[in-house]
């Protein structure tokens, strides 16, 4: 009975040896075969009347139900291929966000996200968050990072490498910008779908000239025509950053730059 049983198995097992495998460059071993198709991504961002059907849906599976079109959970963050509000260009480099705007599909989710490519010395000038703490990882190169929460707080400042996060809270004054002559790219994420951004520098002087002035100490020099002069001086997000930096890596900060060669 042990004989005839082991014998069964050894019989299956030729079976199973001599059975046919499937060659790499067969159809049916092809992975391709059996994924979902790619879809074009980003087409109903900005879409309003979407947008505000998806605030007002009751529940999550009526939201679902909305987004029922190809590629509707899908954002694509590469450079050339953003949709219109969702970049902040500069000489340093760009972001590009997925918002509750951008990216219908976040609403109702808690979360958003964006990705910077910044260049040699580029600069994500200091802004705030208003509605979202900030976690930021970085996925190439180096990042230095600075916040002050608030009056009183000791302000925080750090580098980070390849693969380390930093966290910024709530509505706290930040900074990120690439120490190195390579390129940088960071991720960052949010717990909100609608962050929000404020950028400290150029939205100070938007303010009236008579505030600006006094905010600045009143000094008698400094009247409405040198603050219109100083609005046109404040660069375009992302800036080029410190001098120090510029300076080892040879560039010119007023020199033109196409921000397409930044990443080509």
């Amino acid at each position: 009975m042990h004989l005839t049983a082991l014998s069964s198995l050894i019989l299956l097992a030729g079976v199973t040896t001599a059975a046919p495998s499937k060659r790499a460059g067969d159809s049916s071993a092809d992975i391709n075969a059996v994924l979902p198709p790619v879809v074009k991504v980003n087409t109903r961002a900005d879409n309003v009347d979407l947008i505000a059907k998806l605030m007002t849906a009751p529940t999550q599976a009526d939201r679902l139900k909305l987004l029922d079109q190809p590629g509707d959970f899908v954002f694509d963050f590469n450079v050339d291929d953003t949709v219109a509000g969702s970049e902040a260009k500069g000489k340093g480099g760009s972001t590009v966000a997925a918002t509750s705007k951008t990216f219908p599909a976040l609403v109702g989710n808690g979360a958003a996200m964006t990705v910077g490519f910044l260049g040699p010395c580029g600069m994500n000038t200091p802004h705030v968050h208003n509605r979202a703490t900030e976690l930021n990882f970085v996925a190439q190169g180096r990042l230095v990072t600075n916040f002050v929460e608030e009056n009183g707080a000791t302000p925080v400042s750090n580098t980070l490498t390849k693969f380390q996060m930093a966290v910024f809270p709530q509505g706290a004054i930040h900074v990120e910008f690439n120490p190195d002559c390579t390129d940088t790219v960071f991720v960052a994420g949010f717990n909100n779908a609608d962050p929000g951004v404020q950028t400290i520098a150029q939205n100070f002087f938007s303010l009236r000239p008579d505030i600006v002035s006094s905010t600045l100490g009143g000094v008698q020099s400094l009247n409405g025509a040198d603050i219109e002069s100083f609005r046109g001086m404040i660069p375009a997000n992302v800036a080029l950053g410190i001098d120090t930096c510029l300076n080892k890596c040879g560039i010119n900060r007023n020199a033109k730059r196409d921000i397409n060669e930044l990443f080509a």
